[in-house]
């Protein structure tokens, strides 16, 4: 009977985990190696801060945080018509209601928008979508586990204080030009 019910809890593991609904982890895992794209990783410790300046809710917010990922198409004019498709596929991605929109702004040539995961007092993933027609677009996906509002702000006060290592950012220093 033990043996029958495990099986049926991995079988049932097996196909959750098969499932073929377009998320932003599998867009940045099938993306990551195209040419038309600049994929990073980096970790917290880009921000190269002294932890012992740092009050204890700073250091609660600053352990919140995992890692940040970043998927970044570059355009240009040969690859247009494949920006317009990417684009329309992120945007398609970030309607699903598990991606819950604090604000968006711009226009049809630009914008950017700001969107969560998970609920308001334990959020496991801040994503930044923004794009502008003749660069490309950027998408940020801000890891962590049990992130808030509180831990946000605090993040910011941190940032503030750090001496963010630019080196890990050099791979986007080309999306910046124009």
């Amino acid at each position: 009977m033990k043996v029958i019910f495990s099986l049926t809890i991995l079988f049932s593991l097996f196909l959750a985990s098969c499932n073929s609904e377009p998320s932003l982890q599998k867009y940045f895992v099938e993306n990551t190696d195209n040419k038309n794209f600049v994929a990073l990783d980096v970790s917290s410790s880009i921000l190269n801060v002294n932890q012992t300046k740092l009050s204890v809710a700073q250091k609660d917010a600053l352990h919140s945080f995992d890692k940040i990922n970043i998927l970044a198409f570059k355009r240009n004019d040969k690859n247009n018509p494949q920006f317009e498709t990417e684009r329309a596929k992120v945007n398609l991605i970030l309607k699903d209601e598990k991606y819950q929109q604090l604000m968006k702004f711009g226009s049809g040539k630009e914008g950017a928008s700001v969107s969560f995961v998970g609920s308001d007092d334990h959020i496991e993933e801040f994503v930044l979508y923004a794009n502008k027609k003749e660069n490309g677009f950027a998408v940020v996906r801000i890891l962590g586990k049990d992130m808030n509002p509180t831990h946000i702000m605090n993040m910011i006060r941190v940032l503030q204080q750090s001496n963010i290592n630019l080196e890990q950012l050099k791979p986007l220093e080309g999306l910046l030009k124009k």
